[in-house]
This record gives C-alpha cells, sequence and structure tokens, in this order.
C-alpha cells in the first residue's frame, strides 16, 4: 500500500519531490534530445545534493541579476520594464552559452509593480537610479524598537497595518484598518467595513488591484518564457525562496545597525521574534515547492558572515533558528540551497550540523578545499569562481581556477560549478570558456 504524505520520512518525500519533477510531466519538449539533455541535467544535480553516486560530470550553474540582460546590451531599466526584450534575452543566453540549467529572469522583478506600489525599501533604475544601474537597498529602521511586541504578537497583523503602509507609499492608508481578528459575529461586521469606506483606503485598494493586474502580464510573459525554457532542455534549478530569521529581522525590519544594538541592549527580544518569524520562513520555502513543483528552496545568506557577529553571537542568535528552517524545509522533502555570501571560514563546522544529502551550500568567498574536507559526507558544495575573474581576467586565467576546482574540490562528486557572488554584469568570452571547460574536463564516466 503506497504511503501517505504524513506516513513518509523527509528522503522518502524527497524521493517523491525528485521523482515528479524528473517525471517532467506538462513539458512538451521540442525533441527528444531537449527531453533528454533536461532529464539529464537534473539527474546530474540530484546526484550531487543525495551524495551518494558520482553523476556523469560536474553540474555548472549561472545566477545573477541584470547579468544575461548586461550580455545582450540592455539597461537595467530595459530589464525591469521590457518583459518582451528580457525575456527575449534569455531565450538567446540558453541558445548561445547552454548552460546546464535556466538562468531565471524572475530576479530581476518588475519597476512598473514597484512604482504603482510606490515601493520605499530598494531605489532601482528609472526610480532614484540612473537607468544604466541595477537596483540598490535603501538601509534604514521599518520597525521601530518599541513594534517587537506587535510583531512577536502578531506578524500578520503588523504586516499588514504597520510594515507594508510604511514601505510602500501607495499602501500608507491601510494604517487606518482595525485588525481582522476583531471581526467576529453578526454586531461587529457592519463596524469592521467602515475603514474601507474612507477614500484614501480605497485609493490603496485600487493601487494594490492595478498592482495585481501588472503583476499578471509579468507572470504570464515570466511563465511562458520558463515553459520554452524547459522545452529547449533547460531546467529552472530554484522553486522558491525563503530567508534566515536572523536576516528577516536585521535585513528586512531593523536595519543592520539598529538590530546589532538589538543584540546586546534587547537580546531576549530579538530571540522572541526570530522564534516567531522562524515558522513563517518555513511555511514560506515549502510554499513555494509546492507551487512550483521545483524542490529547491533558495536561502541567502546574509548577516552570518565571517566577521559580522562573534562566534558566540552567531551560535545564539543566527544558527540555531537558520538549522531549524533548513530542517523544516529538508523534513518536507525539499532541497535547501544555501547561498553562502562573504566568507564562511570560521562557520564551517556549523554547517556538518546540516541535514545529509538533501542541501547545498554556495560558497562565495570560503576556502573551498577546507569547505570540501569538512562538508565532504554531508553536504554538496558550489562556487566559487570569482566574479572579479570573470569579469577582468583572461580566458587561459578562468580555465586555470576552474581546473584547479574540479581536481581539488570536484574529483569525489558532491560539487557544483558557479561563480562565486550573483552576477549584475557578464564577460561572453570567459563565461564561454567556464561554461565549456567544466563540460568538457569535469566528466566522471
Amino acid at each position: 500500500m503506497q504511503k501517505g504524505w504524513k506516513e513518509m520520512s523527509p528522503k522518502e518525500r524527497m524521493k517523491a519531490r525528485c521523482e515528479k519533477w524528473l517525471a517532467a510531466e506538462g513539458i512538451k519538449f521540442k525533441d527528444n534530445e531537449a527531453e533528454r539533455t533536461y532529464k539529464m541535467a537534473l539527474q546530474r544535480f540530484i546526484d550531487v545534493i543525495e551524495l551518494e553516486r558520482l553523476p556523469d560530470r560536474i553540474p555548472i550553474f549561472i545566477t545573477g541579476t541584470f547579468l544575461v540582460a548586461n550580455l545582450y546590451g540592455l539597461t537595467p531599466y530595459e530589464a525591469m520594464y521590457d518583459y518582451d526584450k528580457l525575456t527575449e534575452a534569455h531565450k538567446r543566453f540558453l541558445l548561445d552559452f547552454r548552460p546546464d540549467y535556466d538562468v531565471t529572469p524572475f530576479f530581476v522583478g518588475s519597476g512598473k509593480i514597484l512604482s504603482i506600489l510606490d515601493y520605499k525599501q530598494y531605489r532601482w533604475p528609472g526610480d532614484g537610479l540612473p537607468k544604466h544601474v541595477g537596483y540598490q537597498y535603501v538601509e534604514r529602521e521599518y520597525m521601530t524598537e518599541e513594534e517587537y511586541e506587535a510583531l512577536i504578537d502578531d506578524p500578520s497583523d503588523f504586516w499588514v497595518r504597520t510594515f507594508l503602509p510604511r514601505i510602500c507609499g501607495a499602501l500608507e492608508p491601510l494604517k487606518n484598518l482595525s485588525p481582522f481578528t476583531d471581526l467576529w459575529e453578526v454586531v461587529l461586521v457592519s463596524s469592521q467595513m467602515i475603514p474601507f469606506g474612507i477614500p484614501p483606503v480605497q485609493e490603496a485598494l485600487k493601487r494594490l488591484i492595478e498592482a495585481g493586474n501588472e503583476a499578471m502580464v509579468w507572470v504570464q510573459k515570466l511563465a511562458a518564457y520558463g515553459a520554452e525554457a524547459a522545452s529547449m532542455g533547460f531546467p529552472g534549478l530554484v522553486g522558491g525562496a525563503t530567508k534566515a530569521p536572523f536576516d528577516i529581522l536585521g535585513d528586512t525590519l531593523r536595519g543592520t545597525r539598529k538590530v546589532m544594538i538589538d543584540v546586546y541592549r534587547r537580546p531576549e527580544l530579538v530571540l522572541k521574534a526570530i522564534e516567531r518569524l522562524t515558522p513563517l520562513a518555513i511555511k514560506q520555502g515549502v510554499r513555494g515547492a509546492n507551487g512550483s513543483g521545483v524542490p529547491v528552496i533558495f536561502i541567502p545568506l546574509h548577516k552570518g558572515a565571517d566577521g559580522f557577529m562573534s562566534d558566540e553571537q552567531f551560535r545564539r542568535f543566527y544558527w540555531p533558528s537558520l538549522l531549524e528552517v533548513v530542517q523544516g524545509l529538508v523534513d518536507e522533502g525539499c532541497i535547501v540551497y544555501l547561498f553562502v555570501e562573504g566568507g564562511y571560514n570560521t562557520r564551517l563546522q556549523y554547517l556538518k550540523e546540516l541535514p545529509k544529502g538533501a542541501c547545498m551550500c554556495h560558497f562565495d568567498r570560503t576556502d573551498m578545499v577546507k569547505a570540501k574536507e569538512v562538508l565532504k559526507d554531508r553536504v554538496c558544495v558550489a562556487g566559487n569562481v570569482p566574479a572579479g575573474l570573470l569579469l577582468k581576467g583572461t580566458k587561459e586565467e578562468v580555465k586555470a581556477y576552474c581546473k584547479e576546482l574540479i581536481d581539488t574540490v570536484g574529483r569525489d562528486g558532491g560539487f557544483l560549478l558557479t561563480h562565486g557572488t550573483a552576477l549584475d554584469e557578464g564577460n561572453a568570452e570567459n563565461l564561454h570558456a567556464m561554461i565549456d571547460f567544466v563540460k568538457e574536463y569535469g566528466v566522471y564516466r
């Protein structure tokens, strides 16, 4: 008798998700070769994650925000506002460079949607920045120290009535709403509707509808591109995303300076907030895997890098909740893709606690040989051709770096070759050199 989802172990759930992913149901491949290429690329990735057998060769993965647009002469502004130009450039990239996996344009985002919402947490090309510049985060205190209790008490209510009005000018009137949890029994329904009769609130709702309409245009264009990329043999490698709970608090809400002050002045509130955010981060990742059918969940690691906080602080504030998120995702059969930004040379022993055969650590500035020595029997390691080398080095230098990685880190499997940091610009000749060299030299059988 076939087991139900609740009766399955985490490993069985991951196997079920991967089997469905590999089955590629609903994809209309252009030809048999495209189907073979697609499924081999997925199996190659699954092999390096599970650590149970060598793949046919080392997988090669390219990621970035404005990289593809830059390669084909588009400005960041055009990438964010002209969906047709963006998706056409991404299609050309796949045909010209033949990477193992699709380079998703989803991370670019829509400038039109941001403009409709009057979004304030970022500046982007054409709205606060020149059209040739990528988007930039606006470091600010988006949650005050007095609001910790409101966040901890009811995160959704805090988001709707405090946080969204603060980061989206168009949604500022939502602060006039009453808590939705006040809506119970017939005697309260009528009074609860009063804020929705206020003209500014109605205007905010209209802006949400306008943003939703634009989002449908955007997602339909990108989804059509994704389907075409798959039909050509290029699977997407990210099905959803979430964040480390400390990073949600420190990046999104309090800001870097304020959260580090909080670690000293109000550590218990920091820990309570992290505890409240942890299950929400797990659920967000699982929703992504369920909705996309791709079990890989992306988690960028920001504030846990070497030098940002002490080992004692990392051990208390950062690592336990991050590990809980990873374990929660793995328990639901997901594969966790940790983008380990900066250096983690002093944190590698912690990463040994990650669930075995279910995670990938994409390293930026970490010593790759040391990382492989520490994690080789537990976690797939990925990295870390420097962005500077890819942009300014020679083809020979790029190949030499890739060869060294393959010889020292990739010889026993459990390795995916990629660049260290995400790319916004590209050197076509060097990208070709990296991709082609790995395909030729990184063969196991």
